[in-house]
């Protein structure tokens, strides 16, 4: 997915934006970067492959010979940035995040009405803030630039552009990811991620809204374009991806868990399916808070049968390559056989995807004494790839292990059923349930609904995209 970070300051803010866009690694494993601009020195920009290293040990020697007062960071899973861009707006450095599915029809139309040429990456696609610079360059000004590529961008654009005189922040059109703005005695800043900037002094101001689009200086900000209450934020930040500390329209992701376990514990409860475990415990990281809430309302003692070695592995899901994101899954988490052996266990997840790297963790539990083991996911089955934030990396929607089954039940005609197969309380959903459960050798499985996740986010179902689950975003 991806992050950024931005500050306009009265003092020099490079170290600001550094330690911002270091506080949004969890979002992007790929490629870092950071612009500054200074009347003294210009543009300067570096960017780094953050594959094997993280940002911060990267670009802590940029850092350091980098000034300005002017300056943004991101962290990227797909193209390097911030890259510059000279056209008839002038100089200025560009990132975005989310994703252009319509990336190449986008290039050939622009290419087809005159545009001379692109410079592509070694892959041979085009970087998106090229893309986007070139879609902007159609109208006359920034902000009527940013909305026409907002139009005709199908997926997600949020955006930063760094000028000579200040910074330039636009929420997607749809609001699916956050921006906020800080406020410091020196300036102002803008973070995906609001414990980024608190972290450095600045306090909340503010979340734009959809849309939005403003001009950002050390003396405040300047309205581009007002935005819209039209909002579907991606659920997922809280299930998922959002760090624990981070606040998305004022709910913590951490209380969000949290309450997301304990009303697992209350469907299992009120429908007889509580089991008889020894203990309950989350897949770390994001599993955990899940695990607690259910361990509190269910009154099963809550336990670490394993630990992640967090100094030395990435997220999971991180590497190219499938073989290797499971490998990484299973090394990365060490076992304490006191809390395993002869024990019958709950485990809590934030999600099941393709299901391989469930399959491992209970194979792991299994090898190293459970008795039993039991899951819950906190979310429902995932039945759609993410078209807007590109999650699940997923090439073809078979690649999902829900999909999988459906299409083995009723081919081509499952589609028709989904809302059914979602549901594990209609004949179809108890199907699939049980499927998964028998392929992940599990002794029970049950999914959060959806209505339990919307309730445990606590915002209005118009407001959240939930489209991996049933089809609307």
């Amino acid at each position: 997915m991806g992050g950024f970070f931005g500050v306009a300051s009265k003092n020099d803010c490079i170290t600001d934006v550094f330690f911002g866009t270091d506080y949004h690694s969890h979002l992007g494993t790929r490629r870092g970067g950071m612009t500054s601009f200074s009347k003294e020195k210009g543009f300067q920009r570096s960017i780094h492959s953050i594959e094997n290293s993280p940002f911060r040990t990267k670009f802590e020697a940029d850092a350091t010979g980098m000034r300005g007062r002017l300056c943004i960071g991101c962290i990227s899973d797909t193209d390097p940035q911030p890259i510059m861009v000279r056209s008839k707006m002038g100089l200025y450095a560009i990132c975005s995040i989310g994703i252009i599915s319509n990336a190449e029809k986008l290039s050939n139309e622009l290419l087809d009405s005159g545009c001379a040429n692109f410079e592509v990456m070694s892959s041979g696609l085009i970087n998106s803030g090229a893309l986007i610079g070139a879609l902007i360059a159609q109208k006359e000004n920034f902000c009527d630039g940013i909305r026409y590529a907002q139009e005709k961008i199908e997926g997600t654009m949020s955006l930063l552009i760094l000028t000579e005189d200040g910074i330039i922040a636009a929420r997607d059109a749809k609001g699916r990811l956050p921006i906020i703005i800080g406020k410091r005695s020196d300036g102002y800043c803008v973070s995906q991620e609001s414990f980024a900037m608190m972290k450095l002094g600045y306090e909340f101001y503010r979340e734009m809204r959809p849309g939005e689009i403003i001009k950002l200086t050390s003396d405040g900000y300047e309205m581009l374009s007002e935005g819209h209450e039209d909002m579907r934020i991606c659920s997922f930040l809280w299930t998922y991806y959002g760090y624990p500390n981070a606040v998305y329209e004022n709910i913590t992701v951490e209380t969000m868990r949290t309450r997301n376990g304990e009303i697992m514990a209350e469907n299992d409860i009120r429908n007889g399916k509580l089991p008889d475990v020894d203990y309950v415990c989350g897949i770390p990281d994001s599993g955990v808070p899940h695990a607690i809430g259910y361990a509190n309302r269910s009154g099963i003692p809550y336990a670490r049968p394993f630990i992640k070695y967090t100094p030395t592995w990435p997220r999971s899901f991180t590497p190219t390559s499938q073989a290797m994101r499971n490998q990484v899954a299973k090394m990365k988490m060490i076992p304490v056989h006191e809390l395993i052996e002869g024990k019958k266990l709950l485990f809590v997840d934030d999600s099941i995807v393709r299901g391989t790297q469930m399959r491992e963790t209970v194979e792991f539990l299994y090898e190293n004494g459970a008795k039993e083991v039991h899951m819950r996911s906190a979310c429902p089955p995932i039945m759609y790839g993410c078209k807007f934030l590109n999650f699940t990396r997923s090439k073809s929607e078979m690649e999902l292990i829900a999909r999988q089954i459906i299409d083995e039940f009723e081919g081509i005609e499952g589609i028709r059923y989904i809302h059914e197969y979602s549901d594990s309380s209609t004949e179809r959903g108890k199907r699939l349930r049980d499927e998964i459960c028998k392929r992940l050798k599990l002794t029970s499985l049950e999914f959060q609904t959806l209505p339990g996740t919307m309730e445990a986010i606590g915002l209005p179902a118009d407001k959240l995209c939930t489209y991996c689950w049933n089809g609307i975003g």
